[in-house]
């Protein structure tokens, strides 16, 4: 197919090119034509050169419409009559020169094709010549230029002919090129088309689903606050219950002589069973409290080089007497090693296992293996029991929140159901994994692996750690494609008490350091930058003057906040000390004391068997304490007016009067401001709005319009509830 398209192109090309030369041979003809006929009149001429000046202007009006119809032939016809005209001419006119005899032989060459130039360039040689039949032979002296100059002419247009031909075939070369260039070219527009269209339509899909998805968050921040409050509601409803009854029960076996007569035995026994289950019970609204702030935040983990055995050995004292109780046998064997790891969260892991392991267990015991694995940078646990062992169908999910094996979650008798989801997410947050095998009759046995050092290159001691001897040299030729590393963030604090480094250490994952005075805080940031300066102080905003801001290096932003710890918070409501329940005697008593030397004290509590409780707890450490109660805030306002207690211990949540309003009434009062408060709380402080309701960003040299906007962005994003942003279409059409 494409050598006949290149040669049908190439015919056309060379039709193209004869007509225009027919058409400039003809525009010749007729011109030297009419000269020759004026020049003939001039002259008074022989009548034959008038009639061979009136052919050529005829001519090629004759041959015309011949052209169009039978070009082939009519260019054999324009090449035969033009050789006649030259001979004619040569005839007729003296002056005519021979090399007019060229003419015939361009024409073939141009019209016919090269071969009829030859042949008609060598008729004109021989009739030069004078080789018979040649009636017009030309002069000796002449003869030599004539045949130069045909000879030479003819070698032009045969070379121009050769090389119009190629350049031709070139163009026809590159017009194939270039229409299979705009054929893709096409194809590419058509599929970018169908890609823009595929784009438009995928467009509109992202913003419905951003708005659906922004819709969702709402939902879903809705009901993280509901979880919050849910989790701090639950809170305070379960520890003031517990308060009872882990006082009244731990007051009861630690002191039966208090209550009179000696106490039977067996209500000894009960009520020991009693405030074993209320302490478990505690340790379960404590693990439900770890498990909510798990979900809301990351835990950090405080890492440190640990021996593996001292690790197993605080496991197995903390459970052995369990063990004994039951007539268990507790094993071990543990490889001497040590391991990069948080102390607290692995033991609390191997806790959980052995706890979950001596529950299911009767008969027989439990034994712990500790040792490495191939790679031997992986330490790999195992707790094994010779208990029921658990069913397949049990396996899935008793790493689920509240699943035991075996057992509804709402006829469990004993055990939170959160002990292996703690642990779970306490292997994973060290990089490892915990998994079960077991065997209905014979027993289970727990695995998890952690690595027992940090992946790391190993360092060389000195400058000769940055330098590689055998390494040559080689410039990088491209920006770098990895990601730059991240290094931990690390916070200076300024704090009284260690609060917030506490609470960011364990949530967050940060190095955090602790300083008491802004002194200590530029010494430490000088050794070592950090990424922020936090003053948690309750007039935070006032310490945070310019002249301080100037004596801290690297332009280190400071961020001015309150969280108090008991003692803080304590100190913010006025009181002399803060107590969390469930209050055990000691702490009590100990806040008492430190109050002074007192002879009565004004209990106020909504809840009769709370104040029951104080009352019973002061009365058995100082018999002499003369007590005043009240469930209800002002009526206690009423006794504290009349008798003037030596202190005050209160209740901060109680229907009507609250707490915080009873303290504002006394402090407002100057014959009752001097009367101390011991504040006895279910609620938290660090989950109570008791701080300052703002934070303060400062940092030296100021903040740049950019620094500025990206803290309210950041600020705003975290503190706002996202709204859904409108459609780009409505925002176009608003504009509009």
């Amino acid at each position: 197919m494409e050598p006949e398209l290149r040669t049908s192109y190439l015919q056309e090309a060379l039709d193209l090119l004869r007509n225009e030369i027919c058409l400039i041979a003809f525009t010749l003809s007729v011109l030297l034509g009419l000269g020759q006929l004026v020049l003939a009149e001039i002259q008074q001429g022989p009548i034959a050169a008038s009639a061979l000046a009136a052919v050529m202007m005829v001519l090629p009006i004759l041959l015309w419409h011949p052209l169009k119809k039978y070009p082939q032939a009519t260019h054999i016809a324009i090449v035969a009559i033009s050789l006649a005209i030259v001979c004619l001419s040569l005839v007729y006119f003296e002056n005519a020169t021979h090399g007019l005899l060229v003419l015939p032989g361009i024409l073939a060459s141009l019209l016919i094709g090269p071969n009829w130039g030859l042949a008609i360039t060598g008729l004109a040689i021989g009739l030069i010549l004078g080789l018979p039949p040649s009636p017009i032979a030309a002069p000796a002296a002449s003869r030599g230029v004539s045949l130069v100059l045909i000879g030479s002419v003819q070698a032009l247009v045969w070379g121009s002919m050769r090389y119009l031909r190629d350049g031709m075939e070139w163009s026809w070369r590159n017009y194939q090129r270039n229409a299979v260039l705009l054929e893709e070219a096409r194809d590419q527009r058509l599929r970018l088309k169908q890609a823009q269209a595929d784009l438009i339509q995928a467009n509109n899909e992202l913003a419905r689903l951003n708005d659906r998805l922004a819709a969702m968050r709402l939902t879903a921040e809705e009901a993280r606050r509901s979880k919050e409050e849910f989790v701090a509601n639950v809170s305070h409803e379960l520890r003031t219950p517990l308060n009872m009854i882990l006082g009244f029960s731990e007051m009861i076996t630690q002191s039966p002589g208090a209550y009179g007569k000696r106490l039977p035995a067996a209500l000894l026994a009960d009520i020991r069973v009693i405030l074993r289950n209320a302490q478990h019970l505690s340790s379960m609204v404590d693990d439900v409290l770890d498990l909510a702030r798990m979900d809301a935040s990351p835990i950090g983990l405080r890492k440190q080089w640990v021996r593996v055995r001292e690790i197993v050995q605080e496991a197995e004292e903390a459970v052995r007497p369990l063990f004994e109780s039951k007539g268990l046998y507790l094993r071990s064997e543990v490889c001497d090693v040590d391991v990069y790891c948080d102390r607290t969260r692995i033991r609390q892991v191997l806790l959980n296992l052995l706890s979950n392991a001596a529950r299911a267990t009767e008969k027989g015991g439990v034994s712990i293996t500790v040792q490495m694995q191939g790679d031997d940078n992986t330490l790999l646990f195992a707790v094994a029991d010779t208990g029921p062992g658990i069913a397949p169908e049990d396996r899935e999910q008793i790493f689920e929140p509240f699943r035991q094996a075996g057992d509804d979650v709402l006829k469990r008798k004993s055990g939170t159901g959160l002990g292996l989801t703690l642990s779970r997410r306490f292997v994973q947050l060290h990089g490892g994994k915990i998994w079960l095998e077991s065997e209905v009759g014979v027993g289970s046995t727990f695995f998890f692996s952690i690595p027992r050092q940090p992946i790391s290159e190993p360092i060389i001691p000195g400058l000769r750690r940055w330098f590689n001897p055998y390494t040559m040299h080689e410039a990088r030729d491209r920006a770098s494609a990895a990601p730059a590393p991240q290094p931990r963030q690390r916070y200076v604090i300024i704090e009284s008490e260690h609060t917030l480094k506490r609470l960011i250490e364990r949530y967050r994952g940060v190095e955090v350091v602790s300083v008491a005075s802004w002194e200590e805080a530029a010494e430490e940031l000088c050794r070592s930058p950090a990424h922020v300066l936090v003053v948690n102080e309750q007039k935070a905003a006032e310490t945070l003057d310019l002249g301080r801001l100037k004596s801290l290096p690297y332009a280190t932003p400071v961020v001015g906040c309150w969280v108090p710890g008991p003692r803080e918070a304590a100190e913010a409501l006025g009181v002399s000390d803060y107590l969390i329940k469930p209050v055990r005697r000691d702490d009590l008593i100990a806040a008492i004391e430190r109050v002074g030397e007192i002879e009565s004290v004004l209990i106020v509590d909504d809840d009769v068997e709370a104040v029951q409780l104080f009352s019973r707890m002061c009365k058995m450490s100082r018999p002499e304490l003369q007590l005043l109660a009240s469930s209800d805030a002002r009526r206690a306002m009423t006794l504290l007016r009349q008798h003037r207690p030596d202190v005050v211990l209160l209740d901060l949540v109680m229907p009507g009067m609250t707490g915080y309003d009873f303290i504002r009434e006394k402090n407002g009062d100057p014959t009752l401001r001097a009367i101390p408060i011991i504040a006895v709380s279910a609620q938290d402080p660090l989950q109570t709005p008791l701080g300052r309701p703002m934070i303060t960003v400062s940092r030296t040299g100021g903040l740049s319009l950019s620094d500025l906007f990206g803290c309210i962005e950041d600020i705003s994003a975290r503190l706002a509830p996202s709204m859904p942003t409108a459609h780009p279409e409505h925002a176009v059409s608003s504009l509009g």
